[in-house]
């Protein structure tokens, strides 16, 4: 039989669950319900004048999975991924070797890297706009080129695709510094005592050692490359040539939702790109139990 709750119990049950009613609130209206409602809509067609929604089954989807665009934009996105998540581990990584280790002015290099992360995406935006202006660019003037950077369909996703890795270094090497610090100083002595160098001992402890911070980051900036939107749409004029073989999957949505006000096909756009995350979120995850090297 169940005991019943003493005064003083219910009294902490009462209290426990005020607490923590504003951050259950919060995600209810926040994450869950925003969630379902896309989901609803997607179902939907957005009525006359953007007003009301007439339920239309699949036809979203059929009409998404057919289109040329969906397939261009996920692809584009994952171009963008494809040179966003592998140069800015990797060179987090170097970085974050490189400052955990006892020089000059190391809190002072940790902050130069980390500023792209807290600066604003519409200042980010701006500045490499103007690095990449074909004419008065700092970049063509330096090189002595006429590359249209964002302009060129053929190179506009690499251009991209490294403000995205400039952007994103400071973070990753904060999360692999913090990773290094874990790692115990007895393996590099001993791998010394051995007669192991700093590039033996970087393959043979460092990344086995970091393998779960670097699985978490992969997977977080995969998840966050495929969801990218804010630094296309600012870099990326409406009017420039190579914004179709550029933009996002997520950009396509901002397009039909917002610009065209068709919700309903711009709900079902995230719905396929849910799902496309979470399939690749459960391979990574069966990939994580035979990579991942847990000490």
């Amino acid at each position: 039989m169940k005991k019943k709750m003493t005064p003083v119990q219910k009294s902490e049950a009462k209290w426990g669950l005020a607490f923590v009613a504003p951050t259950m609130i919060g995600l209810i209206i926040l994450n869950f319900y925003p969630i379902f409602n896309t989901i609803y809509q997607s179902f939907c067609k957005t009525g006359d004048f953007g007003k009301g929604n007439k339920f239309v089954g699949l036809a979203n989807y059929q009409t998404v999975l057919k289109a040329t665009e969906t397939w261009q934009s996920l692809w584009n996105t994952i171009k963008y991924a494809l040179i966003e998540v592998p140069f800015g581990i990797i060179i987090a990584l170097l970085l974050a070797v490189l400052l955990n280790k006892k020089i000059a002015g190391r809190s002072i290099y940790r902050t130069i890297f980390f500023l792209p992360m807290v600066c604003a995406p519409a200042a980010v935006a701006m500045v490499w706009k103007w690095l990449y202006n074909t004419q008065f660019g700092l970049l063509n003037n330096v090189f002595g080129t006429k590359i249209a950077w964002i302009s060129d369909p053929k190179i506009a996703w690499i251009s991209i695709g490294v403000i995205g890795v400039w952007s994103i270094i400071g973070y990753n090497m904060v999360l692999f510094i913090s990773g290094l610090q874990e790692i115990p100083g007895d393996y590099y002595e001993a791998a010394q005592i051995d007669g192991a160098g700093p590039v033996r001992q970087f393959f043979s402890i460092t990344v086995p050692l970091l393998s779960p911070t670097t699985f978490f980051i992969v997977q977080t900036r995969i998840i966050g490359a495929l969801t990218i939107f804010d630094l296309m749409f600012m870099v990326m004029d409406k009017t420039n040539v190579a914004l179709k073989n550029v933009q996002s999957i997520v950009y396509l949505f901002y397009q039909y939702s917002f610009t065209n006000g068709n919700k309903g096909y711009g709900a079902t756009l995230v719905v396929v790109l849910l799902v496309f995350i979470m399939i690749l979120t459960w391979v990574l995850q069966q990939v994580e139990k035979k990579v991942v090297y847990h000490a």
